[in-house]
């Protein structure tokens, strides 16, 4: 009798806990549905070139392009980047001028002696201001006995040299105004031995020479076609490489950039 009890106590209680939490077959299938998803979901390749960054990167590049080509049509447009300027009358020098350098160099010969001028970019003075002119009285005026005073003109730099058959040349580096050309220095090197030129004596600075000498100098330079007559003619010359050269500086860059 007991045992027939706890047997149907037994089923009494099972059947109390199947109806308190029923199970339900579409739940049990959407389950299943949903943890096979996980493994049809594509996962995105970091090597796709159409992610963000990619777009980025493409965005900012078209950008830059577009900056470089409105300065190339501003550059253009510029009246003296094709303009070319005529070899004045008497002008000695025989001229060459490589694309994508900045100097030009003049050759001639004058009594036996190799006269070789390197002009270099035009030094434009606007009348601006510089960054770098911002100096306060104080340090101005414990840097002036050290430091060359600033042209206020607008001035051509040049590499003089001279040389003769054998023998060492002599230099000058020059500085051309619109009325006159200065020697800053002057010194000699050794084409046959350039090993030479590391230990060699330069000389005084010119500017302590004896002002007598100084002017003979200026002369002996002037004789040889490094005259004020010429220097209009290179001033213009050079505006006009550094507008071309800057044209072709961008259009490389518009090209390194596109690539």
């Amino acid at each position: 009798m007991a045992t027939l009890v706890r047997r149907t106590a037994s089923r009494l209680v099972g059947s109390c806990f199947k109806n308190s939490f029923p199970v339900n077959p579409s739940l049990d299938q959407s389950c299943y549905a949903l943890g096979s998803l996980r493994y049809l979901t594509p996962s995105i390749s970091r090597d796709n070139p159409f992610t963000t960054s990619a777009r980025k990167r493409a965005s900012s590049t078209d950008s830059l392009l577009r900056v470089i080509e409105t300065e190339i049509g501003f550059a253009e447009q510029a009246d003296d980047y094709d303009r070319v300027e005529e070899t004045p009358s008497g002008f000695r020098f025989k001229m060459e001028e490589k694309p994508g350098t900045k100097i030009v160099t003049l050759t001639r010969d004058y009594q036996g002696e190799s006269v070789v001028v390197e002009v270099h970019m035009t030094n434009l003075v606007t009348g601006d201001k510089g960054d770098d002119e911002e100096e306060s009285d104080e340090e101005e005026e414990e840097e002036h006995e050290d430091k060359p005073e600033k042209p206020k003109q607008s001035n051509v730099p040049l590499l003089v040299t001279l040389s003769k058959k054998t023998g060492p040349s002599l230099e000058f580096r020059c500085t051309a105004f619109p009325d006159k050309i200065v020697i800053k220095d002057m010194w000699f090197t050794f084409p046959d031995d350039p090993s030479k030129d590391e230990l060699a004596y330069e000389g005084p600075s010119f500017r302590v020479l004896d002002e007598k000498l100084r002017t003979a100098f200026h002369r002996y330079n002037e004789i040889r076609g490094i005259a004020p007559s010429m220097i209009n003619f290179l001033h213009e010359y050079m505006i006009n490489k550094d507008s071309k050269e800057h044209l072709l500086w961008l259009k490389t860059l518009k090209n390194f950039v596109k690539c």
